[in-house]
């Protein structure tokens, strides 16, 4: 109901989105404890779904609970009603569109989407292990600020005219393919462009630096309490490579060859659906390399 709107106004809407959904869990948090608690989040601006259409849409890391401020103590949260929480974001994300864009166009649409969907929009809610795996967090946060609307693999054909890929429907759960103009497929790929100087990644909450510094000592005292003893929860996130990422949580170099020692190069890549996708030799007979000199690693 309100895609084109959203990018028709993307300069001012998108911002209001993401600043809505941290003022969303927050009156969350404080509605479920009965007190005022403001959360942590770092939020996430993703705007296409995975068939490069447009679908502005948030991924939030939140914590489970918030800080009470007038008590000077973190209050855990074991349990959150979903449904509320989808009441909660239809009244906050609706409110914030009427007040944002206040046209008469804007608030009658408002009023048809409050009628149509009574109860609520849709969250959808994962519980993680925090604080043991805060470098997955860093990969998850990074895999929708660098990734395109579609990778160059998922692109299966192009003529010249037409263009073929595929992608996993949520709908449907299978693999999908789709063929559209080029014209169409370029259209889909640029609407995601966001305007000059906007920040896809965003702290709100306990999360934000300032506020962060004021509340620390309170929230490693509560998640000693809930989740044990408590290493690593106040960690600077460092994006690390495959290789180190891999000799960290093992203790071996995987690209060290564990019969001669030797380090090993990729030369063929396979995948269980579309079988070999990269193989060394075939780039070497086509004469891809024109000198000796070294390449980078994988």
């Amino acid at each position: 109901m309100f895609r084109t709107i959203f990018y028709q106004n993307a300069a001012v809407v998108l911002s209001a989105l993401i600043r809505c959904g941290a003022h969303c869990l927050d009156d969350f948090y404080s509605t479920v404890k009965g007190k005022a608690l403001q959360g942590g989040y770092i939020t996430v601006l993703h705007t296409h779904g995975r068939n490069g259409q447009y679908h502005p849409h948030l991924h939030v890391l939140a914590t489970s609970g918030g800080y009470d401020a007038q008590g000077a103590r973190w209050e855990h949260l074991p349990y959150l009603p979903y449904d509320l929480l989808r009441r909660k974001w239809q009244w906050h994300l609706l409110s914030t569109l009427r007040k944002t864009l206040a046209t008469d166009a804007i608030k009658q649409l408002v009023d048809v989407c409050f009628r149509k969907y009574p109860n609520g929009l849709v969250t959808n809610v994962q519980q993680g292990q925090v604080p043991s795996q805060y470098q997955s967090v860093a990969r998850y946060v990074a895999k929708y600020v660098v990734s395109p609307p579609i990778s160059v693999r998922r692109i299966d054909h192009y003529d010249g005219e037409r263009v073929t890929y595929h992608y996993r429907s949520h709908r449907t759960g299978r693999m999908e393919h789709e063929t559209v103009p080029v014209d169409t497929f370029m259209g889909r790929m640029v609407q995601h462009t966001l305007p000059k100087g906007f920040k896809r990644i965003r702290y709100y909450g306990v999360q934000a630096t300032k506020t962060f510094a004021k509340v620390q000592v309170a929230i490693q005292a509560a998640l000693a309490k809930v989740q044990g003893v408590v290493q690593g929860a106040v960690k600077i996130l460092v994006r690390l490579t495959y290789r180190q990422r891999y000799e960290q949580s093992t203790g071996r170099d995987p690209f060290i060859c564990p019969h001669c020692q030797g380090e090993m190069a990729v030369w063929r890549i396979w995948h269980p659906t579309y079988g070999v996708i990269y193989d060394e030799g075939e780039v070497i007979k086509r004469g891809t390399y024109t000198s000796s000199a070294p390449r980078a690693g994988p």
